[in-house]
């Protein structure tokens, strides 16, 4: 519990003295500070760091990238603190100056009136009014202060000279200002206190773990100062126009103080929410380490593995454009600037897919896979990895088969329309080409989205080892069924998966190991074309363009049951037909990709 704030000794005339203009000031030294920290740390990480890296090899070369990571990490400390530190200090002027308002319109009424102001808040008023017997003029006196200002209004009964209640309401109005101004300057000097860092010329990972504890207190205190202003509820193009009015000490200020918000605000520029994701990246590392459960370690995993992947300086170059711990986690990743290529995927995985190693090593694989691919036919393509959602875990037992219902992927297309609405409002391209890729579970997530008013900006629609998407017919997904396309690997179990009308039971076996996979394999050879979310996507009935994959290791085969053929449609080694073809068709060329039949 926050203990309360001592009596303080601060008075009118010191508030009313008060210069705000010297706490902007040094918060101008503070930014000054991170700003130098930030440009130092920017040189490390593309010069210095990139140029070693392809120059240099051997253990000496290698034993400098690691002292020019701990110095990029350093001034990335340096960077956030002192941004911080900047922060509190223009919150405290913005919050002084509120209360030097509301000071001196009570003194300035005071003075309107001719009424005295003493040192300690109470207010002297003259004789006014008309005494009920005599009918002279009745006695001035003294307003006191009171122990609660505005709650205990003086009674005309007790005080009938006019002048009276006045000399209260002003009284009262200097007394408020006052004990609100020593409140926040408590308030502050506890936040500045515990701005500070170890000794040493290392930050290891508990200093991050303070440092996510300092940005929550600064963010608690700068609500009015800054958060409001954040247009949360705004759309793309707005929030974008918004970002594009700001200063660049505005901006700074958001970056440093509400990274988590900025970089995952869609409509805000890939590079800032690249900027501000890296650095809450680093936040949410501090945090997670400071629990010890199952779930922050799993996060953990995942986080680091994608700090280790953002600090190898990889190609194409990644773009952290959203990042976060809520629900299952949150990650999106791009290969290649998604503002400045003409072409731009974004694929959605499905069942199982959270924040975790795997999600870090093989998800991101997938969408590198797409843009190298898709490099290859036009070099002005970004492909990226969307967990922006809850997608659907597997049960531990057959008493649940939520995991097989549209609610997850009503939120999650949901939130994936907005999202792909941001990249549409930030493309500099005029003739961009946009391709919205769904696997698995994440294809009824894209089904979904575009029966919520359509998918901003989207061109093509592809769909891979898809158990249905929520619609029965490609033309209903808005962007014409010869822009729908289709993988589907024979012996991919989950392009067959029952209906629920065929099989719940069949359904919740395929969640529970290798009989039930080889029950459900057994339904699924019953040529129905009704799937579990609707119909087939590959079956002729459907309508979309259907091209050729590999068909995948059998269900079950001399090594057991395997559900292999469902994991390689992006996968340039292990399906070639499949990756090549996604890739064309990412980077508009649609016109190369070999079909096959429907089912």
């Amino acid at each position: 519990m926050t203990p309360p704030p001592p009596a303080s000794t601060l008075t009118w005339a010191q508030l009313r003295d008060l210069r705000c203009a010297e706490l902007e000031g040094a918060a101008d030294g503070w930014g000054k500070a991170s700003n130098r920290a930030d440009a130092g740390r920017d040189r490390v990480e593309k010069q210095l760091l990139n140029g070693l890296r392809e120059t240099q090899r051997g253990a000496a070369a290698d034993a400098a990238v690691g002292r020019l990571r701990q110095l990029s990490q350093n001034l990335q400390y340096v960077y956030t603190e002192c941004g911080l530190v900047r922060t509190a200090l223009n919150s405290l002027a913005h919050e002084m100056r509120a209360q030097q308002r509301a000071l001196r319109d009570a003194l300035d009424d005071a003075e309107a009136l001719r009424f005295t102001v003493h040192a300690d808040g109470s207010v002297t008023y003259p004789e006014a009014g008309e005494g009920l017997v005599d009918g002279k003029p009745l006695p001035g006196g003294r307003a006191s202060v009171t122990a609660a200002p505005g709650l205990l209004p003086p009674s005309g009964l007790v005080a009938p000279n006019p002048n009276a209640a006045k000399a209260q309401d002003i009284a009262d109005r200097v007394t408020k200002a006052v004990r609100t101004a020593a409140e926040i300057d408590w308030r502050f000097a506890g936040i500045l206190r515990d701005l500070k860092a170890e000794e040493g010329l290392k930050v290891p990972d508990r200093t991050w773990t303070d440092a996510a504890g300092d940005a929550a207190s600064v963010r608690d205190a700068a609500r009015g100062y800054l958060k409001s202003g954040i247009p949360l509820d705004a759309n793309p193009e707005a929030r974008k126009a918004w970002w594009a009015g700001l200063t660049d000490e505005q901006r700074e200020e958001y970056l440093a103080v509400y990274p988590d918000q900025i970089g995952n605000l869609d409509g805000i520029p890939a590079l800032v929410r690249d900027t501000a994701n890296r650095d809450n990246l680093q936040l949410l590392i501090g945090k997670l380490e400071g629990q010890d459960d199952a779930d922050a370690e799993t996060k953990l995993a995942g986080l680091r593995e994608i700090d280790r992947q953002l600090k190898e300086g990889r190609q194409p170059p990644m773009y952290l454009l959203g990042i976060g711990d809520e629900g299952n986690g949150r990650a999106i990743v791009s290969y290649g600037n998604p503002d400045t290529a003409r072409n731009v995927s974004a694929y959605v995985p499905g069942l199982n897919t959270s924040l975790d190693e795997d999600f870090a090593r093989n998800d991101l694989k997938r969408a590198r896979d797409t843009a190298k691919g898709a490099g290859k036919y036009d070099h002005s393509s970004a492909a990226i990895v969307w967990l922006g959602y809850d997608a659907p875990q597997t049960p531990d037992g057959l008493d649940s088969l939520d995991v097989m219902g549209d609610e997850r992927a009503e939120k999650g297309g949901s939130a994936f329309g907005q999202f792909m609405g941001g990249l549409s409002a930030t493309n500099e391209n005029e003739d961009r080409h946009l391709t919205a890729i769904g696997h698995s579970y994440g294809s009824r997530t894209v089904g979904a989205a575009t029966q919520q008013g359509g998918i901003p900006g989207v061109d093509d629609i592809i769909f891979v080892g898809s158990p249905g998407v929520g619609v029965d017919r490609a033309e209903d997904l808005g962007v014409g069924k010869e822009h729908v396309f289709v993988g589907a690997a024979d012996n991919d179990v989950v392009t067959k998966l029952p209906s629920k009308q065929q099989s719940a039971v069949g359904a919740a076996a395929w969640m529970t190991g290798p009989a039930g996979m080889y029950l459900l394999g057994d339904l699924a050879d019953r040529g129905d074309d009704d799937l579990w979310f609707g119909r087939d996507p590959a079956s002729e009935a459907f309508g979309a363009r259907r091209f050729q994959v590999d068909d995948g290791p059998r269900l079950v085969g001399g090594s057991g049951v395997s559900i292999d053929a469902h994991s390689r449609y992006f996968d340039p080694q292990r399906d070639a037909m499949s990756a090549d073809s996604i890739a064309m068709i990412t980077a508009g060329r649609a016109d190369k990709v070999k079909m096959e039949a429907s089912r």
